[in-house]
């Protein structure tokens, strides 16, 4: 198994004057990588371009040692793609859909109607394999789209936005699927997603992208060092600590009688005590803040200078996309 399986080299793409993909340098390796990012970020526009179903404007880049520009057959064929819309068929059942998914991996008819069952069983769908899809609810169809994307046990798998539409029941499975399909199948998986809970359940490593930006990539433990932060709860005077730490410099982030500062080395802990002291405020509670990417991806984008108040405000906020000059034209009208 190839220790990086996708590289990208100052992938860019344009739509007309507007920029989807700016410059974006990726080494993803082997294992499970999640793609985070507000809807219209270029989550799916960077998925596309690495199966060489969309052209690029400028740059370059390979899955599984593939070249993304040349030989787009070649990565299809060897991928699992599991696409956020709609592609399924209404009037066929489970088995026949996945079945036609392998073949046209080029698996031939026994092979794929064998191993159709199996993976159809794998995502807990043996019961209900020959009723017709139109009769599915969306976590049924949502597994479904996940059983022809590994029918032909490829070596990578990507989704795009799995868990959509899904209820809690169906999301969890789902979740538990994709990561026995790393830990278990050795398989790798790019999963797309602005759900952060998703990723962090799922993946060792991420990507954040931001208005076709790429902002961040490691290790999401790696990545959640960046801020380490103490939290601390105190009874009665929450106003005075909060006013004692900012006098201090020290930035608290308050929620009610709950408020985090940055760690920044053991002395920390003692100037809370002596600001807590000083106010004649009681600390009930304070440890070490282990942060969740919805903190990261908000201490990112303050860093960047976006006002952004909480996750919530920056995925329902449709990015602009920066004008650009039009691409010169070259022979052959080829970007």
């Amino acid at each position: 198994m190839l220790e990086v399986i996708i590289e990208t080299h100052s992938l860019t793409k344009n739509y007309g004057p507007h920029v989807a993909l700016d410059s974006i340098d990726l080494k993803i390796r082997s294992g499970a990588t999640g793609l985070l990012g507000p809807n219209g970020a270029g989550k799916s526009t960077l998925i596309k371009t690495l199966l060489g179903l969309i052209q690029l404007t400028s740059g370059d880049g390979s899955v599984l040692g593939y070249n993304i520009k040349t030989e787009g057959d070649m990565i299809r064929q060897r991928i699992g793609y599991m696409p956020e819309y709609d592609c399924l068929t209404p009037e066929m059942n489970a088995v026949d859909q996945v079945k036609y998914c392998g073949e046209l991996t080029g698996m031939n008819t026994s092979s794929a109607h064998r191993r159709a069952h199996e993976v159809l069983e794998y995502v807990g769908l043996m019961e209900a394999r020959t009723r017709q899809i139109e009769t599915y609810s969306t976590g049924m169809a949502q597994a479904t789209k996940l059983a022809c994307a590994i029918v032909h046990d490829p070596q990578l798998v990507i989704c795009d936005e799995p868990t959509n539409g899904l209820d809690t029941k169906a999301r969890s499975f789902m979740l538990d699927t994709l990561f026995q399909v790393v830990k278990q199948g050795g398989r790798s998986i790019l999963m797309s997603s602005h759900m952060m809970d998703d990723v962090e359940r799922v993946c060792e490593r991420m990507l954040m992208i931001h208005k076709g930006k790429l902002i961040a990539q490691g290790k999401i433990e790696d990545l959640k060092a960046i801020d380490r932060e103490i939290e601390i709860s105190v009874w009665g005077g929450a106003d005075k600590m909060e006013t004692g730490l900012k006098d201090a410099g020290m930035k608290p982030r308050r929620s009610g009688r709950v408020m985090r500062v940055v760690r920044i080395d053991e002395t920390t802990y003692d100037r809370v005590l002596e600001i807590a002291a000083k106010e004649g405020v009681q600390i009930r509670r304070m440890e070490d803040y282990e942060p969740s990417l919805e903190d990261l991806f908000l201490v990112i984008m303050e860093r960047l200078g976006y006002t952004v108040k909480t996750s919530s405000d920056l995925l329902q906020t449709q990015p602009t996309a920066r004008a650009v000059a039009p691409a010169p034209s070259r022979p052959g009208g080829e970007f």
